[in-house]
């Protein structure tokens, strides 16, 4: 599932081609996606200027004056930038047609993705109660702890709580975790203030390193342009299990939490 640094990367790149033009047409070719697409999403959206293009977890909202385009990538889709001759390929189920003759291309093949119109983000059932972003400045590791305490679920669980913090999903908590020298599996209520000052630090450099990289393409992911991300050839334990540990050499494990594959080096992570 695309995460914090791809969608806040497809956000950066659509800002540029999308804000401050004006949505000529809507074309849904697919209505069933998570939630099915409005009937009226048309209609609302032709002829709005939009003014802005904010993230808030792993949506997108496009600011369209009377209200807001609320968009989600789901598992495995992408929202690119094309022009409007491209010949539609499987899986490309929303159009955007903008003034400047670009088209903003919702591709979805698992259909888990989402294009909802909402007038109130901020109280919107999706949106409401989701945590701290990673970079507000309320996400610190005293945060965390007063947050974790008396929690016997585990951290990597924990970090991807969207009530604790919002964005964070199964890959850079691992990849986190690593750098903070925590056992995903350690009780999230068990783990120092120290700990988790250093776990808020490394979490937010992961997060730079991986939107320096474009994000992470490990199958469908690609950005605005269309250029998949590179981050996952830093990946210092995620999908390397059975590979030396990149500090101590010891071999890389894979087990499962909460349905989730988690990697991480007994030696180093405690």
């Amino acid at each position: 599932m695309p995460e914090l640094p791809e969608v806040e990367t497809t956000r950066l790149g659509l800002v540029a081609r999308v804000v401050g033009r004006c949505i000529r047409d809507v074309v849904v070719r697919e209505p069933r996606l998570r939630w099915p697409v409005p009937g009226d999403l048309a209609a609302r959206l032709r002829g709005a200027l939009v003014r802005g293009i904010r993230r808030r977890g792993k949506y997108l909202l496009f600011d369209c004056g009377t209200g807001h385009l609320l968009a989600h990538l789901g598992m495995s889709g992408s929202l690119t930038v094309v022009p409007s001759g491209r010949p539609v390929r499987r899986h490309d189920h929303v159009d955007l047609v903008l003034d400047s003759g670009d088209v903003v291309r919702l591709n979805d093949p698992r259909r888990f993705g989402a294009m909802l119109w909402v007038r109130d983000p901020d109280h919107h059932p999706l949106l409401d109660g989701l945590g701290p972003e990673p970079f507000d400045e309320a996400f610190a590791g005293a945060y965390l702890h007063r947050a974790s305490r008396g929690r016997r679920v585990p951290v990597k669980q924990f970090l991807m709580d969207s009530r604790v913090v919002t964005g964070i999903g199964n890959i850079y908590a691992n990849e986190a975790l690593f750098a903070a020298r925590i056992h995903p599996a350690r009780a999230a209520g068990r783990i120092s203030l120290g700990r988790f000052e250093r776990l808020a630090t490394v979490i937010r450099d992961t997060l730079e390193r991986a939107l320096a990289a474009g994000g992470s393409t490990l199958r469908d992911f690609v950005g605005s342009d269309g250029a998949p991300g590179h981050f996952q050839l830093q990946y210092a334990v995620y999908g390397r299990q059975g590979e030396p540990c990149p500090a101590c050499g010891s071999l890389v494990r894979a087990t499962r939490h909460g349905g989730r594959s988690t990697f991480h080096c007994a030696s180093c992570q405690r």
